[in-house]
């Protein structure tokens, strides 16, 4: 049985637009009864094939216990699992449905192809012996090359692949022929996918799939071993095997073959397979990512605010925006209520193509004005930090060199500090002014004692 879908359209920065389906992630309880009809259909066939043991389809190398006439009881005691989820319905796991619904979505629908899916499915699973794939070891090297960092807005877990490390090739060659044992890098990039989705709930209304995030930041078109992977992965072993448990594979700074080879090789995938990729020019990351990811989940490198070892900020903390339209001035004020404050701050611009500065403006109307950094074009994320020894408040000013809007984000702390007087030769008004000028980089005579507070700039 097959449903029509209700789909509309999403430009992301790509080869085409993406198509989002609006059943993604519709509740159990909200099921259309055609949809909930299919979904009772699919039990019961799943169900007899676990009791009848033909789940994974029949052999000629069956034993006649396991033939159709015969009750194999171990077919009732043995717990078919998929994911960590048992799939025998009639005991009652709500995540039981939760998986078999992915099945039949990717099938838009139809209990046999959907049935016939999760068979090859478990198949597979067995011929690639999947059972000890997490216990596998590889080289230290690739824990920079794939992990799992964070999660989006809706608590997907994030996996990151950066394929630079890769230009080396004799490299390549030494993390995946140990020992002579092949698919090295097919099995270790399926290990990492294991790996997230045993992070997974499947619990109804709860978090279920995924979001691979893969850098071709100066990747190498590859020897013929990567690309081959990348094949049978994007195009095979990810929408065959792993239905809907990939939200978004989601590709940035993608050179130009990258846009070639996609072009060619998804006419075999479905148009629900294909919502799936997001590809995204250099200039684009940023953007695209934050339309997934929260600011402080998301990593410097990438346009966000998370740094490794973070110690001034941590994901409670307030991330603000601001919309800078064409050829427009903005500032942003971070008032400083009592001397003796450490200001922190983090400052990015999506797309960049802005001129920034930072300015200390005292209360006292008699000092001047100090230039914390003069002004310059912005094209990285910035780190900030200043010791303040007077009321006043940090402007920060950003100015929009284009034509089209920009998108700020932002987010400051102010830390109450202890200070020994001596390091500033008790003079308070013009040291802490000079403070502030040779904290932030002007240097000169006292930097040793300036550089207590250095400013951080990424």
């Amino acid at each position: 049985m097959a449903l029509g879908n209700e789909i509309v359209g999403e430009e992301l920065q790509g080869t085409s637009d993406t198509i989002i389906f609006e059943d993604e992630n519709t509740p159990l309880s909200q099921l259309k009864p055609a949809v909930r009809k299919a979904l009772t259909e699919f039990r019961c066939k799943v169900e007899e094939a676990i009791i009848g043991n033909y789940i994974l389809g029949w052999s000629t190398s069956t034993c006649e216990c396991c033939m159709p006439d015969q009750n194999h009881t171990k077919a009732h005691e043995h717990g078919i699992s998929l994911w960590g989820v048992p799939l025998l319905p009639r005991k009652g796991h709500e995540r039981t449905d939760i998986v078999l619904m992915k099945f039949l979505r990717a099938r838009d629908y139809n209990v046999h192809e959907a049935f016939e899916m999760l068979q090859k499915t478990l198949k597979w699973r067995k011929e690639f012996n999947m059972d000890g794939i997490l216990d596998e070891t590889y080289e230290p090297e690739l824990e920079i090359v794939g992990y799992s960092d964070g999660t989006d807005k809706e608590g997907r877990p994030l996996s990151y692949v950066r394929y630079e490390l890769f230009q080396d090739i004799n490299l390549f060659r030494k993390l995946f022929k140990m020992n002579g044992k092949k698919e090295q890098l097919l099995r270790w990039r399926i290990q990492q996918l294991e790996k997230v989705i045993g992070k997974l709930d499947f619990k109804n209304g709860g978090v279920d799939s995924v979001i691979i995030i893969l850098d071709m930041k100066n990747s190498p078109a590859g020897p013929p071993e990567l690309r081959n992977v990348a094949r049978k992965l994007l195009f095979s072993i990810y929408p065959e095997y792993y239905p809907e448990i990939i939200f978004r594979l989601v590709f940035i700074n993608v050179p130009i073959w990258s846009y070639a080879l996609y072009n060619v090789f998804s006419k075999v995938l479905s148009q629900r397979a294909k919502s799936k990729f997001v590809i995204t020019r250099p200039r684009k990351s940023a953007k695209t990512l934050l339309k997934y990811i929260a600011p402080e989940n998301l990593p410097v490198k990438y346009g966000g605010f998370k740094r490794e070892n973070e110690e001034e900020f941590s994901t409670e903390d307030q991330v603000s925006e601001l919309y800078l339209r064409g050829g427009l001035t903005n500032g942003i004020e971070i008032a400083i209520a009592e001397p003796g404050e450490t200001v922190v701050w983090d400052l990015t611009v999506i797309g960049w193509d802005v001129s920034y500065k930072e300015e200390f403006v005292p209360d006292d109307e008699c000092s001047d004005i100090i230039t914390i950094r003069p002004e310059q074009k912005l094209e990285a994320n910035v780190r900030s930090s200043c010791y303040i020894r007077e009321p006043g408040k940090i402007l920060l000013t950003v100015h929009n060199d284009t034509s089209k809007k920009k998108r700020v984000l932002y987010r400051f702390k102010n830390k109450h500090n202890v200070v020994n007087p001596d390091l500033y030769n008790n003079s308070v008004s013009g040291v802490a002014q000079g403070l502030i000028r040779q904290k932030c980089g002007s240097r000169g005579e006292n930097d040793e004692v300036f550089d207590m507070y250095p400013p951080i700039f990424f």
